[in-house]
């Protein structure tokens, strides 16, 4: 029975035997057909020569082309992307690494050494004094000073100096006293020192040359015991 019986009108109906005449071969052994096991070889012989016959075209060929272009670009764009990234992170890490990253901001550097023209100099004021310069026969309370060449024998020179701002109020002699070490700290002697024994010496204002405006904070090396014969800054 089929679907198609129109009695069904669209329904199953009841099952109805059908009859089928047997054919002038029917007393022969009916021939078998091959198993799936057979006949798999033959599918996919059939099957590659399909897919050769395919790649063979021209269009296939380009379309496949290009696909594999594509696909090299996008794993070298992969790449790319990825070693900038990596060099960027480790750059990132060694900035952060390193110890000047966390450092304060380096201070002012201290004024340089200022020769002057001709020396020697008597009566020099202490407002008046260079870095560099270098004093016969110094005393730090004295109001003036003999300047000579720092070739000659000598027992001080000034080697650093910082200002407080003009707007500044007095800070105090406490203060002030570690400004003029912070002072003598910042001094880069040569090694000619070394041949010396030398003192710091600092000088800084009092209430009363505040007021009149000095801010200068000095810091001098004198010789101890012997005199010094050259100049002690580069």
């Amino acid at each position: 029975m089929n679907d198609n019986d129109p009695s069904h009108k669209g329904e199953r109906g009841p099952a109805r035997a059908v009859a089928v005449q047997p054919g002038p071969n029917s007393a022969e052994a009916p021939q078998t057909r091959p198993s799936a096991a057979q006949d798999r070889p033959t599918r996919l012989k059939s099957l590659a020569g399909s897919v050769r016959s395919r790649l063979a075209r021209p269009e296939v060929r380009q379309t496949l082309l290009k696909t594999g272009f594509l696909a090299a670009l996008l794993v070298a764009g992969g790449l790319l992307v990825w070693l900038l990234t990596s060099l960027l992170a480790a750059a990132t890490i060694q900035s952060a690494s390193r110890p000047e990253a966390a450092a304060a901001e380096p201070s002012a550097a201290p004024p340089a050494a200022s020769p002057r023209p001709s020396l020697p100099l008597a009566s020099v004021s202490p407002l008046d004094f260079r870095v560099g310069d270098c004093f016969k026969d110094f005393d730090p309370e004295a109001s003036k000073s003999t300047i000579v060449a720092c070739t000659t024998d000598h027992s001080a020179q000034l080697v650093s100096v910082t200002h407080y701002a003009d707007g500044d109020g007095y800070p105090g002699r406490d203060a002030l006293k570690t400004r003029a070490r912070e002072t003598c700290q910042t001094a880069a002697l040569t090694e000619k020192s070394n041949a010396y024994s030398l003192n710091y010496r600092l000088a800084y204002p009092s209430t009363a040359s505040w007021a009149k405006g000095d801010r200068r904070v000095d810091c001098y090396v004198t010789a101890s015991g012997n005199v010094i014969k050259a100049s002690l800054l580069p």
